[in-house]
């Protein structure tokens, strides 16, 4: 089976050989949810708007306003997006870019967004030695200096923790204690606590505090209110979930999307500056 990804009606990004290319996507102008693919490039995940998860082999990964996630190449994943998304791809040839050769979600700056875009609205076969080829390689350059987000969920392929994911994915308020999904799932408290430390590196409880994160910003960046948020996560109270947001995050819902859109108008400006200079 062809696990390729193809972007219809532009060229395929690893045809190319200039060194980084990037394309533009409106997820109402496309499909939300792209099946298990892959790109002999790697693969940097860019949230304009809305926001995206990305699922790779053990872990799920969240893509907030002004966040990128980053996929190695070769590394199989899938992305669904937020109906409201506006993405951007950036492909990088191999061993190009200093950059983990695992998954990350990286924080990216209103410049290194600003020469995406650019990259995204130029031919990808761009010429070589030219301005634009010289502004790809100072990209490359900056994107392995973008900080590293916590904005990732481990997971695992054990039957057990898979039955445990999937039934927390679909209806993440299940607020079930760890005895409950034991008898469930036919083991013991122990075990089961046990097998999740293990397959994860969190308590039970950590790591469905983790899920709750990363489906809160998702849902936040997706137009969601607070308050929704909270009653879907199954939280006491509205107080509860913000001091567990600004726990993770280090600031509360408001603040921490502000921070996003702030970034966002920011980077907005310059790029209005930069085209009337």
């Amino acid at each position: 089976m062809d696990r390729t990804l193809s972007f219809p009606g532009s060229q395929d990004p690893d045809d190319t050989n200039r060194p980084v290319v990037a394309l533009r996507m409106n997820v109402l102008e496309h499909a939300g949810e792209i099946p298990v693919h892959q790109h002999r490039k790697g693969q940097l995940v860019l949230a304009l708007h809305g926001a995206v998860t990305c699922q790779v082999e053990g872990a799920f990964w969240i893509v907030p306003p002004q966040c990128g996630v980053w996929i190695p190449g070769n590394m199989l994943h899938s992305n669904r997006a937020t109906p409201n998304a506006r993405l951007c791809y950036l492909f990088a040839e191999p061993g190009i870019v200093a950059l983990p050769t695992h998954c990350c979600t990286l924080s990216i700056s209103p410049m290194v967004r600003e020469m995406i875009l650019h990259l995204a609205g130029v031919s990808l076969d761009y010429e070589q030695g030219g301005h634009t080829d010289h502004l790809a390689r100072v990209l490359l350059d900056e994107l392995a200096l973008m900080p590293v987000e916590r904005l990732y969920l481990p997971t695992s392929e054990h039957p057990k923790i898979r039955q445990m994911a999937d039934a927390l994915h679909a209806n993440p308020g299940d607020r079930s204690t760890i005895s409950q999904w034991a008898k469930r799932l036919a083991m013991s408290d122990r075990s089961l606590s046990r097998l999740v430390l293990k397959e994860t590196g969190l308590t039970f409880g950590r790591w469905r505090q983790q899920l709750h994160l990363l489906v809160a910003v998702r849902e936040l960046a997706g137009g969601a209110s607070v308050q929704r948020v909270s009653d879907d996560l199954g939280y006491e109270s509205v107080t509860a979930f913000i001091t567990m947001f600004k726990k993770a995050l280090g600031h509360p819902p408001g603040r921490y999307f502000a921070a996003l859109t702030r970034s966002q108008s920011e980077s907005a400006q310059m790029s209005k500056a930069q085209s009337s200079a």
